[in-house]
C-alpha cells in the first residue's frame, strides 16, 4: 500500500505496511511455521524455567530469583513483536495501525533496556556472590532483589515514552511502507517528510547510554570476577565459580553484539535484510536460547526442569 507524495494538511497516514521478509507464498509459509515453532518453544522454555524456580525449594535463592523474573521478560519481550509478525506474514495487506506501530515501538525498546538493566543485576550477582560471598547473604536480600528488579522496570519504561511521543507528531507523508517486520526507528524516521535532529539525538543518545553504561558495568564485574576466580586454589573451585558465570556470559554477548551493531554504530551500510537479520537475532533468537543456555549448563535447574516437566522429586544424588 503506498500513499505516494502527499500534503501534510490534507493527508493523514493512519496505518503502516510491515514489508517483512521477501519471498513467495511458499516461502512466506516456511517462514510463518518456523518462526511459529520458534515462539512457542520459546514461551515453553522460559515458562518452564519459571515454574522451577517458583516450585523447586532449592532455587529459592537470589540468582535464581533473578533467573526466573528474567524469563519472565524474555516471555513478554518476544511477545511484543512475533505474534504480529505471524499475523503480517499471513495477512495480504501487512498493515499495522498507526497506534499499534507506536504501541510496538514503545514496548520493543522499553523491553529491550529493561533486558539490558537485568543483564547488569544478574552481573551485580554474580560479583557479590563469587569476589564477597561472605557477604552475599546479608546483602543480596529478598527484599534488595525485589527493589533491584523492579528499579529495572521502572527505568526500562520511563525512558522511552516522551521521544516516542514526538517521534509519533512527526509528519509522514511520503509513503507508509516500512521494510521491517517491526516498527523501528530508522525506518521511521525514514518516512518523515519533516529532519528532526533533535529527537533522534536524544533518542539515540538515551539508547547509546543505557547500552554503554550497562556493558561498562557488566565488563567491570567480569574483571573483578576473573581476578578472584584466579585466585582459587583449586582447580575444582575455579570450575565452579566459571560454570555458574559461563552462561550469563553467553547471553549477554549474544544480545550485546547484536544490539551495539544495529543501535551503535551506522546502520547506513548495512543491507536491510541483514539488519531484519540482526533485529531477529536478539529479539527472537536470543529469548529462545536463554533457557537452553542456563539448564544446560546448570545442574541444579536441570534437577528442577525434569522435576516440573516429569512430574518427580529427582535429588542429586540419584
Amino acid at each position: 500500500m503506498y500513499l505516494g507524495p502527499m500534503n501534510r494538511s490534507t493527508h493523514v497516514v493512519t496505518e503502516f505496511v510491515l514489508l517483512g521478509f521477501p519471498g513467495s507464498w511458499k516461502i512466506q509459509i516456511f517462514l510463518f511455521l518456523m518462526f511459529l515453532v520458534v515462539y512457542v518453544l520459546t514461551l515453553l522454555g522460559n515458562a518452564a524455567i519459571i515454574c522451577a524456580v517458583r516450585c523447586d525449594s532449592r532455587l529459592h535463592t537470589p540468582m535464581y530469583f533473578l533467573l526466573g523474573n528474567f524469563a519472565f521478560l524474555e516471555i513478554c519481550y518476544v511477545s511484543s513483536t512475533v505474534p504480529n509478525m505471524l499475523a503480517n506474514i499471513l495477512s495480504k495487506t501487512k498493515a499495522i495501525s498507526f497506534s499499534g506501530c507506536f504501541l510496538q515501538f514503545y514496548f520493543f525498546f522499553s523491553l529491550g533496556t529493561t533486558e539490558c538493566l537485568f543483564l547488569a543485576v544478574m552481573a551485580y550477582d554474580r560479583y557479590l556472590a563469587i569476589c564477597r560471598p561472605l557477604h552475599y547473604h546479608t546483602i543480596m536480600t529478598e527484599r534488595f532483589c525485589s527493589i533491584l528488579l523492579s528499579s529495572c522496570w521502572f527505568i526500562g519504561f520511563l525512558g522511552y515514552p516522551v521521544p516516542i511521543f514526538f517521534i509519533s507528531q512527526l509528519p509522514f507523508c511520503s509513503s507508509n511502507i516500512i521494510d521491517h517486520f517491526l516498527c523501528d526507528m530508522d525506518p521511521l524516521m525514514a518516512l518523515s517528510c519533516a529532519p528532526a535532529p533533535i529527537t533522534e539525538i536524544v533518542f539515540y543518545a538515551q539508547s547509546s547510554f543505557v547500552l554503554f553504561f550497562t556493558i561498562m558495568y557488566i565488563l567491570r564485574s567480569y574483571i573483578l570476577l576473573l581476578r578472584t576466580v584466579f585466585r582459587i586454589p583449586s582447580a575444582a573451585g575455579r570450575q565452579k565459580a566459571f560454570s555458574t558465570c559461563c552462561s550469563h556470559l553467553v547471553v549477554v554477548s549474544l544480545f550485546y553484539g547484536t544490539v551495539m551493531v544495529m543501535y551503535v554504530s551506522p546502520t547506513y551500510g548495512i543491507p536491510t535484510l541483514m539488519q531484519k537479520v540482526l533485529t531477529l537475532v536478539y529479539s527472537v533468537m536470543t529469548p529462545l536460547f536463554n533457557p537452553l543456555i542456563y539448564s544446560l549448563r546448570n545442574k541444579d535447574m536441570k534437577l528442577a526442569l525434569r522435576n516440573v516437566l516429569l512430574g518427580t522429586r529427582i535429588t542429586k544424588n540419584t
